[in-house]
């Protein structure tokens, strides 16, 4: 998984017959402090309901990317999965009993 940020929607006139009905977003690869990484956009279907400005989880494997569509006939490479509310990297873990 990635973390990301939404840059822009991606509106299409014409899709391929398994994107029609699907969000399409413009993302870009973040680090923790919110920086952008590297210099290429990636578009991603959007199953999340993210918004422009939103951090979110990004996959990029095509497994899980069938798994969550439910078929692999979409040509799709990137999936917006979640929503990140917010990053506490310093914070520390205690399991529950």
């Amino acid at each position: 998984m990635i973390l990301a940020k939404v840059k822009g929607n991606l509106v299409s006139t014409q899709k391929n017959s398994y994107l029609v009905g699907q969000k399409l977003l413009l993302v870009h690869a973040i680090d923790l402090n919110d920086n952008y990484i590297g210099k290429n956009d990636v578009v991603a279907i959007d199953v999340a309901s993210a918004g422009i400005g939103d951090t979110v989880l990004l996959v990029q494997e095509g497994k899980a990317v069938q798994q969550i569509l439910g078929h692999k006939n979409a040509p799709v490479h990137s999936v917006v999965v979640a929503v990140v509310d917010s990053i506490n990297v310093n914070a520390k873990y205690t399991p529950k009993k």
